[in-house]
Formats: structure tokens, sequence, C-alpha cells
């Protein structure tokens, strides 16, 4: 029998156009009306990666852009209250690690330049051994940049650390 296995995350925003657009810019990341301007699925990857580099079973886990006017899927086709993005708290926290064909500065500079504000920047988590940055998106998400320390990882001058 298998796990409950997480399978997709929505990020709420009140234009899911410029937001699937915004993501398909700074990440890369493959992104598609379904239906256009109701919601958007963004695909962030492939199939998660064996120790040798093939691919495991594990794969497609999906990102959507959902609409906050009208949160779908839901039984009644006019949707639910409450009909506006969550503001001036705590928001969702979403993970990235970053791929081997990019890096945490040119994806913040990216996300930036498309209105994002940046959280941090060239932080070390010994706990987990991992370099972080961090922006919050045009809808008040999120984004965290994790880059794996590896067996020696170097802070570098400037850095923050805990």
């Amino acid at each position: 029998m298998s796990q409950n296995t997480l399978i997709f995350v929505d990020l709420p925003s009140d234009d899911v156009v410029a937001c699937a657009h915004f993501y398909q810019e700074v990440m890369g990341w493959m992104v598609e009306g379904r239906p256009t301007g109701v919601f958007h699925r963004g695909v962030p990857g492939g199939f998660f990666p064996l120790d040798d580099g093939t691919d495991s079973e594990v794969g497609n886990l999906h990102l959507g852009f959902s609409d906050v006017g009208n949160m779908r899927p839901h039984p009644d086709p006019a949707g639910v209250e409450p009909r506006h993005m969550s503001t001036g708290g705590r928001a969702m926290r979403l993970w990235v690690l970053v791929g081997d064909h990019d890096n945490e500065d040119d994806i913040l500079d990216r996300a930036e330049r498309h209105g994002a504000k940046i959280l941090w920047r060239h932080h070390y988590w010994k706990e987990f051994n991992g370099f972080s940055g961090a922006f919050e998106d045009p809808w008040g998400n999120s984004i965290i940049m994790w880059s794996k320390g590896g067996d020696n990882p170097e802070i570098k001058d400037g850095y923050t650390h805990e």
C-alpha cells in the first residue's frame, strides 16, 4: 500500500495569467491554462532523480496558480468565500531546489526584475547543510531557493549562517 503523496500545491493569485507568466519567466517552468485565466498549472520539473542520475518513479509534482476569486475545484461552480488575497501576515513558503543549470543569484535577480521583493540572499543553514535566498512574489507568496551544501560547504564572506 502506498503512502499519502503530495502531488500538487496551489499558489493563490488575483491575476493567474500574470502569476503563471512570472514563474515561467523567473524559473523557466512550463505553464499552461487549465482553462486559461481561471487556473494555470506549472510543471516545475520531471521525475525526481535517483543517486545515479536516472529518473525515479516519483515525478510530475505540479504547482497550481489559482484565482482567489474562485478557487477550483469546488462543488459550487461559483466558488465560496473568501475571495481575496491573504496579506499582512505569514503566507505559504514554497522551497525550490536550484537546478544544476541555474543559481540562486540569477533566479533572485530575475524575480526582482519581474516585481518580486527579495527577502534575503546568501544564507547557510548548518542543520540541513544548505544555502538559501528567498523572495516574495507579487502576490505575497514566499519562495525559498535552496542549494545543497555538499560534503565541505564553503561559506563565503558576507554570508549569514545559523
